[in-house]
């Protein structure tokens, strides 16, 4: 059975109800409605996924968008989410959430360098944050966790309706040497391993 992120049925059946309604005012209303009923279940889709035995795990599936330092110096990496991709979001790593805080801003493209101007959600961790930003086409940014909830690995922690970027900021200590990606890698998320642990001599690229 396939599973879909919250609202993700709702809005796929209103679409559907709505297609059907056309059916006797306009076929081809009809089949778009149908396309975007399809469109809306795809979207919201939220696979199983294998779970990255260690290291960093990725919070997004799409590309590889962003790698940067933040003023903190803490490493940053962000993942590009297309249309395509499963907008469900995923813990990097086991920790506590701190903190949910929501931080409104403009909505523009999530690829592009004024993005992170963009509404964003930020989930503290402590030693790690995961900041969900919201892209062009995209209004809601869905937290699933609250303070003092406990996350492991690739556990989901959000979902963005339409379109988004996710990035990790890494505990202090990781620095470029420790990445097994690079800017415009596809990954997985939960399941393509970010970066390994410093120290960790055996590191293969994802």
């Amino acid at each position: 059975m396939v599973d879909f992120a919250p609202g993700g049925l709702r809005y796929a059946t209103v679409s559907l109800l709505a297609s059907l309604a056309a059916v006797v005012v306009s076929p081809v209303a009809a089949v778009v409605g149908l396309a975007t009923t399809g469109f809306v279940l795809a979207f919201y889709r939220d696979p199983d996924r294998q779970v990255a035995p260690g290291g960093v795990a990725s919070p997004a599936d799409g590309r590889v968008s962003v790698i940067r330092r933040d003023p903190d110096g803490r490493l940053r990496v962000g993942v590009y989410m297309s249309a395509a991709d499963v907008h469900v979001n995923r813990a990097p790593l086991s920790g506590t959430v701190e903190a949910v805080t929501h931080r409104p801003g403009a909505n523009r493209p999530a690829f592009s360098k004024d993005s992170d101007r963009n509404e964003q959600v930020r989930v503290d961790c402590g030693a790690f944050d995961v900041v969900l930003v919201a892209g062009w086409f995209a209004r809601r940014i869905h937290p699933y966790v609250e303070p003092g909830d406990a996350v492991e690995r690739g556990d989901r922690i959000a979902h963005i309706s339409f379109g988004s970027r996710a990035d990790v900021v890494l505990p202090t200590g990781f620095d470029e040497a420790d990445l097994t990606v690079e800017e415009g890698d596809r990954v997985v998320a939960g399941q393509t391993m970010l970066a390994a642990e410093p120290g960790v001599e055996c590191r293969e690229r994802a």
